[in-house]
C-alpha cells in the first residue's frame, strides 16, 4: 500500500508543479515553453530521488503499463499504481482550481494546463504525436532502469531530461501529455473541450507505452 501512496504523491507533485507552471508562466512564448518543459522534467527528477526507492517512481500509467508488459511487476501492483496515479492527478487538478479561485491569479492556459488537439490537426494528429512521444519516453525509462543494462542512480536524471526534450517538441502541438494521469486530473475540473478530448490523452500514451515494451525487450536481448 505504501508504494501506491507514493505513486499518488509523486503524480500529484508532477501534475501540480508542471501544470501550475504552464498556468502561471504561460506557453505562448519561447520562455514559457522552456520554463514549462523544465518544470515537468525537474518534477520527475525530484520525485525519482524522493520515492524511487519506494515505488520506482513511475508516476505515469503509461510507464506502469510498459513495466508490467516487460514482466517487471505484477498486474495487481500495476492496478494499484494506476489507482494511486489517477487519484494524485485528480487531487492536483482540484488544488490548481482552488489556487486560481482563492488567489484570483490568471490561468494563462485557460484550462488548468490541460491538453488539446487543435494545434495537432485534430484528434488523430494529436494521437500520432502522443504515441511517438510516449514511446520515446517509456523506452528511455525502460532502458535506464533495466537491472542489467540500466544507468543505476543517474536514471532519474536521464528520465527527467528526456521529458524536458519531449515537452519542448510537443507543448505547442498537444500541450504534451505522455501521461494519462497528468491529463485526467486537470481535464475533470476544466471540463468543456478538454474533457471531450481526454480520450486521446489516455489512449495514445498507453499505446506508446505498450509499444516501448517489446522494442526494449528486443534491444536488451543478449543475442
Amino acid at each position: 500500500m505504501k508504494k501506491y501512496f507514493a505513486e499518488c504523491i509523486g503524480t500529484f507533485v508532477l501534475t501540480f508543479l508542471g501544470c501550475g507552471t504552464a498556468m502561471f508562466l504561460g506557453c505562448t512564448t519561447p520562455a514559457g515553453v522552456v520554463g514549462t518543459a523544465i518544470a515537468f522534467g525537474l518534477a520527475v527528477v525530484a520525485m525519482a530521488y524522493t520515492i524511487g526507492e519506494i515505488s520506482g517512481c513511475h508516476i505515469n500509467p503509461a510507464i506502469t503499463l510498459g513495466v508490467a508488459l516487460s514482466g517487471r511487476m505484477s498486474w495487481k501492483d500495476a492496478v494499484g499504481y494506476w489507482c494511486g496515479q489517477i487519484i494524485g492527478g485528480i487531487i492536483a487538478g482540484a488544488l490548481l482550481l482552488l489556487v486560481v479561485n482563492v488567489t484570483g491569479a490568471t490561468d494563462l492556459t485557460g484550462g488548468l494546463g490541460t491538453n488539446g488537439v487543435a494545434n495537432a490537426g485534430g484528434p488523430w494528429g494529436a494521437c500520432l504525436v502522443e504515441v511517438i512521444a510516449t514511446f520515446i519516453f517509456v523506452l528511455v525509462v525502460l532502458g535506464t532502469t533495466d537491472a542489467k543494462k540500466g544507468a543505476g542512480k543517474p536514471a532519474g536524471l536521464a528520465i527527467g531530461l528526456s521529458l524536458i526534450l519531449i515537452h519542448l517538441v510537443c507543448i505547442n502541438l498537444t500541450g504534451t501529455s505522455v501521461n494519462p494521469a497528468r491529463s485526467i486530473g486537470p481535464a475533470i475540473f476544466a471540463g468543456g473541450q478538454a474533457l471531450k478530448d481526454l480520450w486521446v490523452f489516455i489512449v495514445a500514451p498507453l499505446v506508446g507505452g505498450a509499444l516501448a515494451a517489446p522494442v526494449w525487450a528486443c534491444l536488451s536481448k543478449e543475442k
